[in-house]
């Protein structure tokens, strides 16, 4: 993989660099809400800036085409002097980036406004790599996507990985080959396609808690009522089921139709309940392993986060932080968890990455690394 760093200052002088950055933010009434992706994105814009870079920002925002990059543009000039092009490519944008002076940032409108992006399109990436002499790629948590500005860019002018990229990779490499003993705590839902993922997981941990709706599969997998819980359309392998290295809850928190909450064991879940979270007596069990482990990767919630169910989520947050081991953390809803909770310091690595952590744990590799290696 070929890394910006490998770049002297004096090569990136008054180069025009394309950086692909991770600016995909949620956003409330009043603008951005978390702002976590935006501060991570400034480390390799600020680096080109003082090599005296022109440098042209390329990002996305939600899924939808019509939504704009305005909001993340408002916020980012309260520390970014920069240029905001309400364009991806043409007339405009030709002519702003034409006129750049060293050390200046340019901000295109959101990517996916265009239907070349998401398609890979080849007149699009054309367009893109026209407006630079070099690509960064530093959006590693959306590298597991083959779009344009991911794969089809380099393949027309050289490549490298950003500041920002370059931490996720080695970091997230780290995770790949944990130092024993291992603990992982994997949450969410779709079971489907998590599967491969704890297959892997299994393998090279020694310990595999799975919480979220995720667990609601292996519950049943195992003969205990799951009530009205989301559950997949496929059956567990039997090698994830019996393996000894996984840990499932023992309690869980339920729901009822009435929307009252309760906390019971496994076995005692009834068909008006539906699982939301996992309780005390699981939580006890995650913390345990937590205390033994030299390294702990966590990805994804306890329970249903967005419904308000985030006890045990925060509970587990704070029994890593305390934790003397080497500690990994992707997923959006645990990095909010974690910020909201100001504890961000007390964790070896914050990943701006969710889906893309997941397929890069599986597969050691993603599209995105492969386009600039």
């Amino acid at each position: 993989m070929k890394r910006l760093r490998e770049m002297s200052r004096k090569q990136l002088h008054e180069m025009r660099v394309l950086v692909r950055a991770e600016l995909n933010v949620p956003l409330g009434k009043d603008g951005v809400a978390n702002d976590f992706r935006i501060k991570k994105a400034l480390t390799t814009i600020s680096y080109l800036r003082g090599c005296g870079s022109k440098i042209i920002v390329c990002a996305h925002i939600g899924r939808e085409a019509n939504e704009t990059l305005a909001p993340v543009s408002s916020l980012l000039k309260e520390v970014l002097p920069h240029s905001f092009v309400r364009d991806v490519t043409g007339p405009e944008t030709k002519m702003v980036t034409a006129a750049m002076r060293p050390g200046e940032v340019v901000l295109l409108e959101n990517l996916r406004q265009n239907a070349g992006e998401t398609g890979n399109g080849s007149a699009f990436a054309h367009e893109l790599a026209s407006l630079a002499d070099i690509y960064v790629n530093d959006a590693f948590s959306v590298s597991h996507r083959e779009h344009a500005s991911i794969v089809g860019v380099p393949k027309l002018i050289p490549g490298y990985a950003g500041l920002l990229f370059e931490d996720e990779y080695d970091n997230l490499s780290s995770a790949v080959h944990p130092t024993s003993p291992s603990f992982v705590v994997v949450g969410g839902a779709k079971f489907e396609t998590k599967q491969p993922l704890i297959k892997k997981l299994l393998s090279t941990y020694d310990n595999v808690f799975v919480a979220g709706a995720i667990a609601n599969d292996l519950l049943k997998a195992r003969g205990n009522p799951v009530g009205r819980s989301l559950v997949s359309a496929i059956v567990p392998d039997d090698d994830v089921i019996n393996n000894p290295r996984l840990v499932i809850p023992t309690d869980v928190t339920v729901e009822t139709t009435d929307k009252h909450a309760r906390v019971v064991k496994v076995s005692e879940v009834k068909d008006i309940d539906k699982i939301v979270d996992i309780g005390p007596e699981s939580f006890a069990t995650i913390a345990g392993l937590v205390r033994k482990a030299k390294f702990i990767l966590w990805n994804g919630p306890t329970g249903l986060y967005e419904e308000g169910y985030d006890q045990w989520t925060e509970a587990v947050a704070q029994a890593i932080a305390g934790s003397n081991a080497h500690t990994v953390v992707g997923g959006g809803d645990t990095v909010v968890t974690i910020d909201h909770l100001g504890i961000e310091e007390k964790f070896t690595f914050l990943s701006t990455a969710g889906g893309a952590l997941l397929d890069f744990l599986t597969h050691g590799t993603l599209p995105g690394i492969d386009a600039i290696s």
